[in-house]
C-alpha cells in the first residue's frame, strides 16, 4: 500500500483501496469483507481510517443531488465534495449554514468528524444533517433520521458505524457575504474583548503566530440577506481594514484564498477560506485542533501565548474560531459553545510532536476536547460525556468489529 493522506502524514497500512462506482456495488464490497472501512477525500490527518482490512472509497459514485424545496434539504452522495453541493444549491437558489475553511472535504467525511467552519451562532457542519443510510455490516441499507433514537449518536460516528451512502442536510434561502480582513488587533483587546470580537461578523477567524507584538490577520464574513452591501467598520476592537487580498494564512506566499477586500458574493464563494480550484492551505503541513468551552477560551488562549516561544518553531499559523454547542453524542462542541484553537504544522513530525505536548500540557485545566481528523497526543478520556453510550450503539450495529479500526481501540477504546 502506497495510499496516503492529502498531506502526507499517514501511509495507509490497509490491503486495499477499493471504488465502487454504485451504491450497490458499495454493498456488495461491505458485504464480502471481513474487515473494511470508509475513506472520504483523505483531509485528516492521522489514521482515522485506516484498518487492517480494506478500505472502501465512495467518491466515484454519483452525487445524485435531490433538493427537496418543502422540506427545506438536500440528499446527496457521502462522497461528494462540498464544492459541488454549495454550488448546486447556490445555482438554485439555496444555501448551507456555513461551510469548512476548505470546499475539497467530502460531505460524508467532513460531518462524520465534526469539521466546522466558524461564527458564535454556528454549529458545525454535522449539525446540518438530517439524514444518514448506512451500509450495515451484511450490506443491507439502514437509514437513520432526525427522531430517531439513535440519531444524535450517528452523525458524529468516525466511521465506527460503517459506510454512508447517502446524507441528507438542512438547507436554506440563498444568501451572499462579504469578506473583509483587519489587521493591528492588539492582545489586551483580544482578551480583554473576546465576546466583542468573536460577534462582529456572521463567521470570524483570528489568525496568529503567537510570538508577534500584535495578534496577527481577523477575517470577518458578513452575511448580507439583503441586495444591498453596508460599508464595515473601518476599525475592529483598534484593528484596521484592509483593502489587499491576503495570500494563503500560513505564509507560503500562495494566492490561494477567496474573495476578500468586503466585495460581495455568494455564500458558496466567500465562507470557505480557500478556493476550490487552487492548494488549500500549505498543502505539506501537519494539522492539530483543541475544543474549549467558551467560558474559559480566553485563559486557554493565553495560556498557550505564554508558550510561544516553545510553539513557534514548528508552527506555520494559529486560527481561533468559534462553533455553537449542539447534541451530537462524538461532537468536541457537545453540550457546550466553543472556541477552537488550531495550529497548521511545519511538515516537520518531530518537532511537531514536541510543540503538541506542550500545548496539551497548557490547555489541560481546560478540558480540551481534539478534533477527531487531527494530530493529537492527550487520551479522550471521559471528557465526552456520551463516550459509553456510542461505545454501546457501536457493539449493538457492528457487534463482529467490521468497521472496526486501530484509530477506534487506541482513541476510543473500542
Amino acid at each position: 500500500m502506497t495510499e496516503r493522506t492529502w498531506a502526507g502524514t499517514h501511509t495507509f497500512a490497509a490491503e486495499a483501496v477499493l471504488e465502487p462506482s454504485t451504491i450497490v456495488e458499495a454493498q456488495e464490497l461491505v458485504a464480502g469483507h471481513r474487515r473494511i472501512r470508509s475513506l472520504g477525500t483523505r483531509h485528516s490527518f492521522n489514521d482515522l481510517a485506516d484498518t487492517d482490512g480494506v478500505l472502501l472509497a465512495l467518491t466515484a459514485i454519483e452525487p445524485a443531488i435531490e433538493i427537496d424545496e418543502a422540506a427545506r434539504t438536500v440528499t446527496v452522495g457521502a462522497g461528494t465534495r462540498y464544492a459541488v453541493v454549495a454550488r448546486h444549491l447556490a445555482d438554485r437558489g439555496w444555501a448551507l449554514h456555513n461551510m469548512g475553511s476548505l470546499p475539497h472535504i467530502s460531505v460524508g467525511g467532513a460531518t462524520a468528524t465534526s469539521t466546522h467552519g466558524s461564527g458564535d451562532r454556528n454549529g458545525s457542519l454535522a449539525t446540518a444533517v438530517r439524514a444518514l443510510e448506512f451500509i450495515a455490516p451484511d450490506g443491507s441499507l439502514r437509514r437513520v433520521a432526525a427522531g430517531d433514537p439513535d440519531f444524535a449518536g450517528s452523525v458524529v460516528h468516525l466511521g465506527a458505524l460503517g459506510p454512508v451512502t447517502r446524507i441528507t442536510l438542512a438547507i436554506e434561502p440563498t444568501y451572499r457575504v462579504r469578506q473583509d480582513t483587519y489587521v493591528g488587533l492588539a492582545w489586551d483587546d483580544l482578551f480583554e474583548r473576546f465576546d466583542e470580537l468573536t460577534a462582529s461578523g456572521y463567521s470570524v477567524s483570528v489568525f496568529t503566530r503567537w510570538n508577534t507584538p500584535d495578534v496577527g490577520e481577523v477575517w470577518v464574513k458578513e452575511r448580507l440577506d439583503e441586495s444591498s452591501a453596508p460599508e464595515m467598520a473601518p476599525t475592529v476592537l483598534g484593528a484596521r481594514r484592509v483593502s489587499e487580498k491576503a495570500d494563503s494564512p500560513a505564509a507560503d506566499g500562495l494566492d490561494n484564498t477567496t474573495e476578500q477586500g468586503g466585495v460581495p458574493g455568494e455564500w458558496c464563494e466567500r465562507l470557505p477560506h480557500f478556493r476550490i480550484d487552487a492548494t488549500p492551505s500549505n498543502g505539506d503541513e501537519i494539522q492539530t485542533e483543541y475544543w474549549v468551552a467558551r467560558e474559559v477560551a480566553v485563559e486557554a488562549i493565553a495560556a498557550v501565548r505564554a508558550i510561544a516561544d516553545r510553539v513557534e518553531p514548528a508552527l506555520l499559523v494559529s486560527e481561533l474560531r468559534t462553533v455553537a454547542a449542539d447534541e451530537l453524542w462524538l461532537s468536541p462542541g457537545y453540550g457546550r459553545d466553543s472556541v477552537c484553537i488550531h495550529f497548521t504544522w511545519k511538515n516537520r513530525p518531530d518537532a511537531v510532536a514536541t510543540a503538541i505536548g506542550h500545548v496539551e500540557r497548557a490547555l489541560a485545566p481546560f478540558d480540551p476536547r481534539p478534533h477527531w481528523g487531527k494530530v493529537f497526543a492527550m487520551p479522550v478520556g471521559e471528557s465526552l460525556p456520551r463516550l459509553h453510550a456510542f461505545r454501546d450503539l457501536v457493539a449493538r450495529m457492528d457487534p463482529d468489529r467490521k468497521f472496526w479500526g486501530p484509530y477506534l481501540g487506541r482513541v476510543l477504546g473500542i
